[in-house]
């Protein structure tokens, strides 16, 4: 009669433990056992503690053709003893392992189960990386955006404020302009008017920059002109001005000449009658011939 190790559960619900015994093949799982050769307890926290085998007899039922089961060989072979029908099962599991390789199949639930997770982590991967180049792409599109909003909000201000600035320069000059007197002088205009359009017009960047010599040479004649210029303008205006004042003079000295004659008539008047009555008098006087010249004229 053949002969197997195998373990038998005692203990209560939730608190396993296991017996390994020798017993006959046509034992039932608790029957009668031929002989105890240890026990295995999986809640012991000690590895040392867990298995706990007489090593002597188990080589002695193994060399009497005992047949270990699965799980009483792998606790066998952790112990070192080593039996032929672990080797055994191993070539067979080689073989089958071989033919299910060739078919593309899968051996045992073990590999299942790993296949299984492989398929999983590279979807899972490529699911990460797609989302990962999606979220780049919409980052990427929104910092895109918000560096045009950006440059364009810029861009509007810088023009906002240069033409804000112009505006205040030309109602400046303007304001200037209407405050000044009207006796104000040519070269102050000049003046005025090339620094507002020095403001209004950007600078003009040169080529090629001047030796300092002639550039001075340059500004004096340049100030000379202008300095002649406002002269010119000056002695035309002060002509125009003396050449409008005489008609006023003549006009004031007519006025002044009338009320003049006008005066001097009216001085003139009492003596004139004083002088009137006087000659009359003069006038009405007869003269009476003498007594010479009435006997001159008897004998005649």
């Amino acid at each position: 009669m053949a002969v197997k190790l195998r373990m038998t559960r005692i203990g209560r619900r939730h608190r396993p433990f296991f017996r390994i015994n020798a017993v006959e093949s046509r034992t039932p799982r608790d029957g009668r056992i031929l002989e105890k050769l240890g026990h295995y307890d999986p809640i012991e926290k000690d590895p040392a503690k867990q298995i706990v085998l007489n090593r002597e007899r188990t080589e002695y039922w193994l060399s009497k053709g005992a047949i270990p089961s699965d799980t009483v060989s792998e606790i066998l072979l952790r112990h070192g003893i080593k039996h032929k029908y672990a080797e055994q099962k191993a070539v067979r599991q080689a073989k089958a392992r071989a033919i299910a390789a060739a078919k593309g199949k899968l051996f045992n639930k073990a590999q299942r189960i790993a296949a299984k997770k492989e398929v999983e982590a590279a979807a899972e991967k490529i699911k990460t990386e797609a989302e990962a180049k999606t979220k780049e792409a919409e980052e990427k599109a929104k910092a895109e955006t918000e560096a045009k909003t950006k440059e364009a909000e810029e861009k509007a201000k810088a023009e906002a404020a240069e033409e804000k600035a112009k505006v205040e320069t030309e109602a400046k000059a303007k304001a200037e302009a209407e405050a000044k007197p009207e006796t104000e002088t040519a070269e102050e205009k000049v003046e005025a008017k090339t620094e507002v359009k020095a403001e209004a017009e950007p600078q003009k960047v040169k080529p090629e920059a001047k030796a300092e010599p002639e550039a001075k040479a340059e500004e004096d004649a340049k100030t000379k002109e202008a300095e002649e210029k406002a002269k010119v303008e000056t002695e035309a205006k002060a002509k125009a001005e003396v050449e409008a004042k005489p008609e006023t003079e003549t006009a004031q000295e007519k006025t002044e000449s009338k009320t003049a004659v006008v005066e001097e008539k009216t001085e003139a008047e009492p003596e004139a009658k004083a002088k009137a009555e006087k000659k009359p008098k003069a006038k009405t006087k007869k003269k009476t011939p003498s007594s010479e010249e009435t006997d001159k004229s008897d004998e005649n």
